[in-house]
């Protein structure tokens, strides 16, 4: 029997108070609901309804699609009081400076189930190694954890979303499990197969991506059906996404409010919070009283709440002693490589992400330079390829052959580099830019850094090799891009004097807030971010549950 939620007067009181109902907020939510716990999600977003967004999907116009220049933002719904960005055209609720600053270019929802709406599924995990960076290589910051104290949650976390992955050693990255991946691999297709037979005899070990999904019906999830949509929306739901932890989490007696946005926390003589205050879609204001509280809003919704709630204890921000929140912000930053090969490589069947070159991951040249890795993107160039007929001036039959043959011989590779925590890397609250409640929008301030630009330049020394192994032509390579991989803003540390959280994702500063997921990360490794995010949001879970039984 779950302990009730109590609600007076359109104020609610719960034993779990949890801001933000994405993947990580969802996750805990379950975990503890099922443990019997009253839990209250506060999600600033919409519902959205995933036939709708398909249908806005088919209707997105012809340069949204690029692959270059994705639109994943608008085909999603938003209100004027839980603004997200959005590039078409820029809305301006963020504010970039810096150099390399549009490396910084995020793209998340807010919405009910968070960005998992609207990901690849890639699950990697961090390198043992990445744990303990500065110690190996001199450089970024040591975990307060290990890959050991971790891993078992690692487990967990792939059980939780389903997720497929090579069941042979020698193809797993790393390789260091306790237990085998829930579902074996997705089966390869041709591309993937006669890339791997290219390159890896050169040394680029091209290794399958563990996804979140499977080729068999899961808990209510259909088998994947290699739509190759799963960007901006898997239109039959067999690609996990948060909203199945948060419909999860309501199963278990969990309350989820949409359009609910936190801005206000209190806190009491000994610095543990009381309440968290939001205005509902009416901007009625509300407040949320509880036992525990968490916010999971991401590493730019989560730092932006904890700097507007500052308080008369707090005058710096919530769990902000040691000037932190807000700082190291970081993101896989990267670029696109693309050439045509002088075979066919018939790419764009299956899922968007099936395989990657992730031999790259570690060596010593980390102690001066970023690490990277390389993924084989697996995306319809028919748009790309489209344009790029079409500049040509071409029309007709020689329009329509040339489309077919770029799309046939095209190579498309996505780089992600490692970043760095950098204090410097920071965001702030504007003074000139508000959303429709009237709260701050977020100015952000980023530079890319040297270790990562002197990265790149390896990085595209082997490009041109790999291009090279293809008998390439047309090779081209972009600017620095964001890859939506948001880290650092609330970092986890020892020290409550150079960190906000502890091992746990436990704020130094309030013995019963948590903030878990990506903001806590205090090294980015050159992987999609989500695995370990839900790996700490569990390990956080579990830090929680102790606590709530008095531990």
């Amino acid at each position: 029997m779950n302990s009730p939620i109590k609600k007076t007067n359109g104020d609610i009181e719960a034993d779990v108070v949890i801001v933000g109902s994405g993947v990580v907020g969802a996750m805990i939510a379950d975990q503890l609901a099922r443990q019997g716990h009253s839990v209250l999600i506060l999600e600033a977003g919409p519902i959205i309804e995933r036939a709708q967004v398909v249908e806005n999907f088919r209707n997105l116009p012809f340069d949204h699609r690029l692959i270059d220049k994705p639109d994943y933002q608008t085909i999603y719904p938003q209100t004027p009081y839980a603004l997200a960005p959005l590039y078409f055209p820029d809305n301006n609720y963020i504010s970039l400076s810096g150099p390399d600053s549009n490396s910084f270019k995020q793209y998340y929802l807010r919405a009910v189930g968070g960005t998992t709406w609207h990901w690849a599924g890639s699950n990697w995990r961090h390198l043992p190694v990445d744990f303990v960076l500065n110690s190996t290589y001199g450089v970024g910051r040591d975990w307060p954890i290990s890959y050991d104290e971790l891993e078992p949650y690692y487990c967990r976390a792939e059980e939780e979303m389903g997720i497929s992955g090579p069941h042979d050693p020698a193809l797993q990255s790393p390789s260091q499990r306790s237990r085998p991946y829930l579902f074996d691999m997705i089966p390869r297709g041709y591309a993937d197969n006669y890339v791997a037979s290219v390159v890896n005899p050169h040394g680029y070990h091209f290794v399958p991506v563990p996804q979140a999904r499977s080729v068999t019906p899961w808990e209510g999830r259909p088998a994947c059906c290699g739509s190759n949509n799963c960007q901006p929306i898997c239109p039959i739901g067999a690609m996990y996404a948060g909203i199945q932890h948060v419909q999860k989490a309501e199963r278990n007696g969990a309350l989820v409010l949409a359009e609910s946005v936190a801005y206000k926390i209190d806190t009491d003589q000994n610095n543990k919070v009381t309440a968290v205050h939001w205005y509902d879609a009416k901007r009625q204001s509300h407040r949320a009283s509880g036992t525990v509280f968490v916010l999971a809003c991401n590493a730019i919704e989560t730092p932006r709440l904890l700097l507007q709630a500052a308080n008369p204890a707090n005058p710096n921000g919530i769990a902000n002693s040691s000037d932190q929140v807000g700082r190291n912000m970081m993101d896989h930053t990267g670029f696109y490589c693309s050439f045509l090969a002088d075979k066919p490589i018939w790419g764009g069947r299956g899922p968007q992400q099936n395989s990657s070159m992730v031999g790259m991951r570690d060596s010593p040249t980390r102690a001066d330079h970023s690490s990277f890795s390389f993924i084989f993107d697996n995306r319809s160039r028919v748009p790309n390829a489209t344009q790029q007929a079409l500049d040509m001036g071409l029309v007709g039959v020689e329009l329509d052959e040339e489309i077919r043959r770029r799309v046939a011989f095209g190579i498309y590779i996505t780089v992600m580099m490692e970043p760095l925590p950098d204090a410097n890397n920071r965001l702030t609250l504007s003074n000139t830019r508000f959303d429709g409640l009237g709260l701050a929008c977020p100015d952000i301030h980023y530079d890319t850094g040297d270790y990562v630009r002197r990265g790149a330049v390896a990085a595209r020394e082997r490009l041109r090799h790999l291009s090279g192994l293809f008998n390439g032509v047309e090779f081209h390579t972009s600017p620095f891009n964001g890859n939506n991989h948001l880290m650092g803003s609330t970092i986890m540390g020892d020290d409550p004097k150079t960190s906000v959280v502890d091992g746990d994702c436990r704020a130094h500063d309030h013995a019963n807030l948590w903030l878990p997921g990506g903001s806590a990360m205090p090294s980015g490794s050159v992987v999609n971010s989500t695995l370990t995010m839900v790996a700490l949001g569990l390990k956080a879970a579990d830090s929680i549950s102790s606590s709530l039984a008095g531990n």
